[in-house]
């Protein structure tokens, strides 16, 4: 290769080197340039790209006014009605020679339930045929003495006598009569056998006696029945929320035993004593439980709701948390959003309430909004 050829080669490559960096060098095509899917602005606003697929995930709704309630929930149990609920205590004592009710046997009222051999009950009956004959006798007497009195026969002292003596065995002959009558024995029923009946309809819950054993203990039940067809829920209702309960209202109930289930009742006593420990106080809602599907001991929890009132709800997924604040991003031109702090109260389900900061019709985002803080 002579020099003129070599020459002519070297400046063949240092021509082509210097178009290679003038291309590396030269600004791409519009056509590569990413397009931004959003725009800060200078008023803070945040302009979204109409082809951009951020425009695509973000959900926008307006903001809707409706009516709402404040609700709490209450925890508690289910507990039978104290007036319908009777423990069975005989009021002498003696050996059980006969129970007629078993464990959950229904019973009307009047009906026997179990029978005592009781010597109380015969030393009863004893001192009311004495006194009954006391009151005879004295009548007798006064008789006789009035008669000798009004014929000057006899001192007036002891006709005066006669009168007092019978005056104190009819009121010996009373106690004795109420005493039995108090006992539930008639002065002509048996003088031993005491059959204890039921005071009211209902249901046999509990059983402590059996056939056969002797129950000293006046004090103890033999047996317990209550009437379930109405029942109570015993709720704990927070001091701040007491005013959502109130006599009469309707309450939304909810039990262990049934999941997913829900009953209603109505709130009838609200106590008027705070527990000073727990800030409670005691709230006990009547069910309707003919059923028997609420049954005594159960834990239950109750729902009160206040009054219906008009308010601004928007969805959980439209809040955006910025520190203290919450803020929701609002649009204000198609596609121009702008963030603006609100003050929120209550949730109801997956809405929440917003006290101020908004207004009923305003659009803003309520999903994928957060994708805007990016």
């Amino acid at each position: 290769m002579n020099m003129t050829t070599r020459n002519a080669l070297g400046a063949s490559c240092a021509l082509a080197l210097a178009c290679s960096a003038l291309a590396g060098c030269a600004k791409p095509t519009p056509a590569a340039i990413p397009r931004p899917q959003a725009m800060h602005l200078e008023d803070g606003s945040i302009a979204v790209d109409r082809m951009s697929p951020l425009h695509q995930r973000l959900q926008i709704a307006p903001v809707q006014e409706q009516d709402v309630a404040t609700q709490t929930e209450a925890p508690g149990s289910i507990v039978a009605m104290p007036e319908k609920l009777v423990k069975i205590t005989p009021p002498l004592a003696g050996r059980i020679t006969r129970i007629q009710r078993a464990l959950g046997d229904s019973v009307k009222a009047g009906e026997p339930l179990f029978t005592l051999d009781s010597a109380e009950l015969s030393a009863a009956h004893a001192d009311d045929s004495k006194a009954k004959a006391a009151l005879l006798q004295a009548r007798q007497e006064l008789k006789r003495q009035k008669t000798l009195f009004e014929a000057e026969i006899a001192a007036r002292k002891e006709y005066e006598a006669a009168q007092a003596a019978f005056a104190q065995a009819r009121s010996d002959a009373q106690a004795s009569a109420d005493k039995l009558a108090q006992y539930g024995a008639g002065a002509r029923g048996s003088r031993r056998d005491y059959v204890l009946r039921s005071p009211i309809s209902g249901t046999v819950i509990a059983m402590e006696g059996a056939q056969g054993g002797y129950w000293n203990d006046i004090n103890a039940a033999v047996m317990t029945v209550a009437d379930l067809t109405t029942v109570w829920l015993a709720a704990n209702v927070a001091e701040r929320d007491l005013a959502l309960a109130s006599v009469g209202q309707t309450a939304r109930i909810s039990v262990d035993a049934w999941p997913g289930k829900s009953f209603e009742g109505k709130v009838a006593y609200v106590g008027a004593v705070l527990d000073p420990e727990t800030r409670t106080v005691q709230v006990r809602v009547a069910i309707e439980n003919r059923a028997g599907s609420f049954k005594p001991g159960m834990f239950a929890h109750a729902v009160f709701s206040g009054a219906s009132r008009r308010a601004l709800l928007v969805p959980a997924s439209a809040l955006l948390q910025s520190g203290p604040s919450t803020r929701v991003m609002v649009e204000r031109s198609p596609l121009v959003f702008t963030p603006r702090t609100v003050e929120v109260g209550a949730s109801h389900g997956g809405q929440v309430e917003i006290i101020s900061g908004l207004r009923a019709g305003e659009r803003i985002v309520v999903k994928e909004g957060v994708l805007l803080n990016d």
